[in-house]
């Protein structure tokens, strides 16, 4: 991201400008924040077009029906203005890097990360194909990936800037060829399946790092799209059953991409789909994006309002948390000097009820559900997380129960379900069902029911069948889990007073879910409870360096990063348990500094010192 230059206005429409993304051949795009604080990616559309005296009521029109575009992997367009002298729209901002920036510095992606990318686009294309839409520049730098999967952005502006007088006479293309359809090479009209033919050339690219058709020059990936068959030896067999027949060159023979998911079958649901260095990219992404909201504004008026905007990076409808300060230089290691304002804390008193955090952290999810009334007995296939486990019904298909997990609850209410507010998100590819734990309306029980089963069944009925059994077994007793750190709450695990004394005034104290919690300081701490492979010390590139670090006899690994001047982390891991099938128990602390004049080394001084702290409270192996 850049700086505006001087000069340049700091507000479009109702949207305050923060900074430059970036810029591509349709137009600018910047970094706005809204007036509720919500940041978005607002395009300002290059002058030249504003000159059509078509380009206006199309754009208009392409506009409004983007509006109605909605889906959990699209960013959907959230205002517009046609009238303006540089006619601009803002849609929701991702804070992740494009498909194209993910393969150029990691490489290509696993089979099964291609597999979960293809059933994200498809999933997009149904949304914006339902809404009336061609995509038509579907490529890799409009697709950016989440820490949940990627979206597509862009739908529909491309048709808005078709037909210009002057992109004709200066002979331009409109799309990027290598991705192109083959009837939209040679100029016939598009019909979704274009957008098909484009997926699947996006498949191939993200599997083996390069475009099936690309050439020497743009005349030459044409030919390549309309008249050559692209070599897909090399792909993966999972990947190549998805891939080959979207880009067949008639468009009739193209799966639609409702048949693209029937195509991949059952995915498993995962919480992070990408590799480990993708989403090390996605976080310094985020990073960067919290800096420049952090910083101070340097131009005259009021300031940003960051107690909305710099709590979240909304991402298609997802709310991501994002560490940030208020702005203010200058955040130290060092004891305040003056009395903090009380911290705002999340935790209480032991709460009793079955359905409150205190008792369902102990719970062993992979015992809930033994069986469903209706669908038979269930088999827990796995349960690495402390926060779901994953059945398998005798039809075949998938059943995630997670309780308070990091992903916030979402969905359209539903009326209750046993006296609970109940929540349904049906989309594409499954369909889940939630209830809030109680005292915690952030946190929430869930079922998600895949849709590939055999017979096919309901995913919504599924759902709803299996956390209605859910409910009713966690309030009889279940079992408890086995593992010692689950049962713990992180939140008690350090006392205000000592983080305040290590990293300064705490303004907060939060859990996210059932097994984290954050301490909004000079930037952010973060305590997490997990289950997983037991850490060693990494040799990922990304981090500027990693090491080991003993913790009073016990040792543990860090990672550190500088995302930028004034912000960066440094995360502590340590082996607390260790567990069967070479998994373990693992605490996980984070110190993320932003706006903050920290060193390196400082920061992860403070991020051991918190470690040190928080080992005390942890239960005996």
């Amino acid at each position: 991201m850049e700086p505006l230059g001087r000069g340049e206005p700091a507000q479009v429409g109702r949207y305050r400008l923060l900074a430059a993304v970036g810029e591509g051949g349709m137009g600018r795009v910047l970094l706005g924040v809204a007036p509720d604080g919500r940041l978005a990616a607002v395009k300002q559309v290059h002058r030249g077009f504003a000159h059509d005296p078509g380009f206006r009521e199309r754009f208009r029109r392409e506009v409004e029906v983007s509006r109605l575009v909605s889906g959990a992997y699209t960013a959907a367009v959230m205002d517009a203005d046609a009238h303006a002298p540089t006619p601009w729209l803002a849609s929701v901002f991702v804070a992740g890097p494009s498909l194209q920036e993910t393969v150029d510095a990691t490489g290509p992606l696993p089979g099964a990360a291609v597999r979960h990318l293809a059933a994200g686009l498809a999933s997009a294309l149904i949304g914006i194909h339902r809404a009336g839409l061609v995509h038509r520049d579907l490529k890799p730098g409009n697709v950016l990936l989440a820490d949940d999967g990627p979206r597509v952005i862009d739908f529909g502006i491309a048709h808005a800037v078709e037909g210009s007088t002057d992109l004709t006479h200066t002979g331009i293309i409109l799309g990027s060829p290598a991705f192109m359809s083959p009837e939209q090479a040679d100029g016939r009209p598009l019909t979704p399946a274009s957008d098909v033919f484009s997926l699947g050339a996006l498949l191939v690219l993200a599997a083996t790092g390069y475009s099936p058709f690309a050439g020497a020059s743009g005349p030459q990936s044409l030919y390549n799209v309309v008249h050559t068959h692209p070599d897909l030896r090399f792909l993966p067999p999972e990947v190549r059953a998805v891939a080959e027949p979207c880009l067949a060159k008639d468009p009739a023979r193209r799966p639609t991409p409702a048949q693209i998911l029937q195509l991949l079958g059952p995915l498993p649901p995962v919480q992070r789909p990408w590799p480990p260095a993708v989403h090390a990219l996605i976080a310094r992404r985020q990073a960067e994006v919290a800096g420049v909201v952090a910083k101070k504004p340097t131009r005259k008026g009021p300031r940003i309002a960051l107690a909305a905007a710099a709590a979240a990076v909304v991402a298609a409808g997802t709310i991501t948390a994002v560490s940030l300060t208020s702005g203010d230089d200058g955040a130290t290691a060092a004891p305040a000097t003056t009395t903090a304002p009380p911290p705002v804390t999340a935790t209480s008193a032991p709460n009793p009820d079955p359905l409150g955090p205190d008792k369902l952290r102990g719970v062993d999810l992979c015992q809930v559900l033994p069986s469903v009334p209706g669908t038979g007995k269930l088999t827990p296939e796995i349960g690495v997380h402390f926060f779901e486990c994953i059945y398998e019904t005798p039809q075949g298909q998938w059943l995630e129960l997670a309780v308070g997990g990091p992903v916030t609850a979402g969905g359209t209410a539903s009326g209750e379900l046993d006296g609970l507010p109940l929540s349904i998100d049906d989309k594409a590819g499954g369909c889940t069902a939630s209830v809030p734990v109680v005292d915690r309306p952030d946190t929430t029980i869930g079922v998600e029911a895949s849709s590939a089963a055999k017979p096919f069944a309901k995913p919504c009925d599924s759902a709803k069948a299996a956390l209605t059994e859910t409910v009713k077994r966690l309030r009889a007793g279940s079992p408890a889990a086995r593992a010692v750190l689950a049962p713990v709450d992180p939140c008690g695990l350090v006392d205000t007073a000592t983080v305040q004394r290590i990293a300064g005034p705490v303004t907060k104290v939060e859990p996210t879910g059932l097994h984290e919690c954050h301490w909004q300081v000079g930037g952010e701490i973060v305590v997490s409870l997990e289950r997983g492979t037991p850490p060693t010390q990494s040799k990922d590139s990304y981090y500027d360096s990693t090491g080991t670090v003993d913790l009073g006899g016990v040792t543990a690994y860090y990672t550190r990063k500088r995302a930028n001047p004034a912000s960066g982390f440094c995360d502590v891991t340590w082996q607390h348990h260790p567990l069967e099938n070479d998994y373990s128990e693992n605490v996980v602390v984070t110190y993320r500094t932003s706006a903050s004049k920290l060193t390196d080394d400082e920061t992860c001084r403070g991020a051991h010192d918190i470690a040190k702290a928080v080992r005390p409270g942890l239960p005996k192996p």
